[in-house]
């Protein structure tokens, strides 16, 4: 369990990861991930266009040559796959062959809230480089069947990252990762798990709170903010090796009107904290995972 100390998970994924911003320095990313959620890439309580579904029509010839074709929306190539489904389940993807199963915006918006079948247009293996042709939040991508593009930056570039396998009650990812849900279920992504006092993601991504027992790299969603004390939205808006925290469990000298406050990480018992009313506090609850016992994070003990 997450100490009193820490902004709850629900708070902090209430809404799901939202879509990049263009201007990486105004992020909510991101995957800003809000203290809702992350504030987007990949990842604040990410709070996160609408495109219409992909169809051919041919007219009907008639004794003229005059017989024309609506090309396809965005030329993203065809299929015969019968009908569309179009709310699908990204877990058994249940798409027609040559479709998959994929998470978007049905409003919009930049927050996935909804999921369609979409043209099975690339075969990207998780790691791979990847475009979502439409948007972040417009259901498309180039990646392969449960493969999803995620930490899409505002020329609609990302990577390729593997989705959550079923059942939803106990999913499974690779190793070295765990499985993130949010957006009532909508998005499920494998995130490579990491130690917060090493802060080891790669590519200056963030190391921070997952679900329970996990930490997760993210992208950095901070921009010129997120120092220590400085307020927070989302769990990936504060700087590598910091936490976003509830602001009157974290210390008296946050601005107390703000949802959260950045604090840091501290190897538990004895490391110092910035404020004169903080002790490096134990970040887990019994029970503590093994090997987690020394993580911890200044906040007012409780």
């Amino acid at each position: 369990m997450r100490p009193k100390a820490s902004l709850s998970l629900s708070a902090l994924l209430a809404c799901g990861p939202t879509a990049p911003p263009a201007d990486p320095s105004t992020s909510a990313d991101s995957t800003t991930v809000l203290l809702t959620t992350f504030a987007d890439s990949s990842t604040s309580t990410p709070t996160t266009t609408t495109v219409a579904t992909t169809t051919t029509t041919t007219t009907t010839p008639d004794p003229t040559p005059d017989s024309t074709t609506t090309e396809p929306l965005n030329f993203l190539p065809q299929f015969d796959a019968g009908d569309i489904i179009e709310e699908c389940d990204i877990w058994n993807q249940n798409c027609p062959r040559g479709h998959k199963c994929a998470p978007w915006a049905d409003n919009g918006g930049n927050a996935w809230n909804a999921t369609k079948c979409v043209p099975l247009i690339g075969d990207g293996a998780p790691g791979d480089p990847c475009t979502a042709p439409d948007g972040p939040t417009a259901g498309p991508d180039d990646c392969a069947l449960g493969v999803f593009c995620w930490d899409i930056d505002d020329t609609n570039h990302g990577t390729c990252t593997a989705m959550c396998t079923g059942p939803i009650e106990s999913p499974t990812c690779p190793a070295n990762s765990a499985c993130n849900i949010t957006d009532d279920g909508v998005l499920s992504l494998c995130f490579p798990t990491c130690d917060p006092l090493l802060q080891d993601c790669p590519d200056d991504k963030l190391c921070v709170p997952g679900n329970l027992m996990d930490f997760w790299c993210l992208l950095d969603a901070s921009g010129a903010a997120g120092q220590v004390n400085d307020p927070c939205e989302f769990i990936n808006a504060c700087d590598p090796g910091l936490a976003c925290l509830n602001a009157p469990d974290a210390t008296s000298a946050c601005d107390q009107n703000t949802v959260g406050c950045c604090q840091p990480f501290c190897k538990f018992p004895d490391a110092p904290c910035p404020n004169p009313d903080q002790e490096c506090t134990q970040w887990f609850a019994q029970p503590i995972p093994p090997g987690s016992e020394d993580i911890g994070v200044c906040a007012i003990p409780q």
